[in-house]
């Protein structure tokens, strides 16, 4: 098989090297995060299907989402992360630095940001969740990566047992409920197309609700960090000689066909219990298995292009998307940015007003402009400009702001 330039040249020996397939996957994960985060950002999420005056075509995109998408691309976000976590251990001990302070910064940074971000722009944020579950990656470092392994599986498996038993008493007691209260819903739809200061307070009062949410999924985040974290530690996605050996390839091979296997029965239930026949009764218990294959299906996205990236179209679409993995933080941010303008008082406040299918149609089509916009930017460009800010502060310095080019 042919593989695709995994490691970017940059002029000068002190520079390290982009890892092309690490930037690829996170510009496709992006792609995931904006589809599901859309949904929420238009006021879609709080129903069954996405509402009861919703059209058929409405209804399907919005199971495709459910089946495919939500809850698969944040968690091989959050495996990113981890993977990304040793790298930033790498580029301290490459530069004779002190690698605590430098990432404590770095997460005092993304907390920062991320509770900016949740109060005026989308309060599902991920990056102050990142920057508060990622102290666990902290503490355990210097843990043998076998150990950090097992204690991905360990963490899962609590996980696991703790949303059956919630799913399975959720099944034993009918309440009857299909949904967000419509009195609810009007309100929250009042308050985003309102003011900039009824946003942010609709923003605001979301957080206990969202906490909730971290605390029932943040053991999910924790074992993708920590898995993360073990492939980092065994250089599983570095380009080097051996990496295209057949016994590379069949794993890859094994792992996407166990994921789809395990993952798209349990995707298809979650959207069973979201627009499909099953009711109320089981939307909870059909989402937790789904939440709980998921890891499966991420598994398979993620062994599925890295064996696409080895052909030549696989390299050229691997091209394509990883500028945009490079400067993902920057392209998470804008995503939210824009959204907050279609859809609340910030600008054309369409909060409820638009159908599951529009509202997808115009992330994909934004998110195309992104990988465009990200290809120009990165050929001038070492960084995005949110990801230099982050790195200003996590090396407590300016970095070089354009790419040298060799003469």
């Amino acid at each position: 098989m042919q593989r695709p330039e995994t490691i970017e040249p940059t002029a000068g020996a002190a520079r390290p090297r982009r890892i092309v397939e690490v930037d690829a996957l996170r510009g496709f994960a992006l792609c995931g995060i904006f589809l599901a985060n859309v949904l929420v950002m238009a006021g879609l999420d709080g129903q069954r299907g996405g509402g009861p005056h919703t059209s058929g075509v409405d209804q399907v995109a919005y199971g495709l989402v459910m089946m495919f998408v939500q809850t698969k691309f944040y968690l091989l976000f959050s495996f990113l992360f981890g993977y990304s976590f040793t790298l930033q251990m790498d580029a301290a001990e490459r530069d004779g630095a002190a690698f605590a302070p430098r990432m404590l910064r770095r997460l005092l940074a993304l907390f920062v940001l991320g509770l900016l971000h949740a109060a005026l722009l989308y309060p599902g944020d991920i990056l102050a969740t990142y920057a508060v579950l990622g102290l666990v990656l902290f503490a355990t470092r210097s843990a043998d990566p076998g150990r950090m392994w097992r204690a991905a599986l360990r963490v899962y498996g609590v996980v696991a047992a703790l949303y059956l038993l919630v799913g399975a008493l959720v099944a034993l007691v009918d309440t009857g409920d299909d949904g967000t209260p419509p009195a609810v819903l009007a309100e929250q739809a009042a308050a985003y197309r309102g003011g900039p200061g009824d946003v942010i307070g609709a923003n605001i009062a979301a957080w206990p609700e969202l906490l909730a949410g971290l605390f029932l999924m943040g053991g999910m985040v924790v074992a993708a960090f920590l898995a993360g974290f073990t492939a980092g530690r065994r250089r599983l996605l570095t380009a080097a000689p051996a990496a295209g050996a057949p016994d590379r390839v069949a794993r890859l091979r094994r792992i996407l066909v166990v994921g789809l296997a395990v993952g798209l029965p349990g995707g298809a239930l979650m959207a069973a219990g979201t627009v499909g026949p099953l009711g109320a009764r089981w939307a909870v218990p059909t989402f937790i298995v789904g939440m709980l294959t998921a890891p499966a299906l991420s598994a398979a996205y993620a062994s599925g292009l890295l064996l696409w990236f080895t052909t030549p179209r696989g390299a050229r679409l691997a091209a394509r998307l990883a500028p945009a993995g490079r400067m993902a933080l920057t392209n998470y941010l804008t995503q939210s940015l824009v959204m907050a303008l279609v859809f609340t008082g910030y600008g054309a406040a369409l909060y409820g007003r638009t159908g599951a299918a529009a509202a997808l149609g115009g992330a994909l089509l934004f998110y195309v402009l992104q990988l465009a916009a990200s290809a120009r930017l990165m050929k001038r460009h070492r960084f995005g400009p949110v990801e230099r800010l982050l790195r200003t502060v996590t090396v407590w310095g300016r970095p070089a702001p354009r790419v040298r080019r060799e003469r």
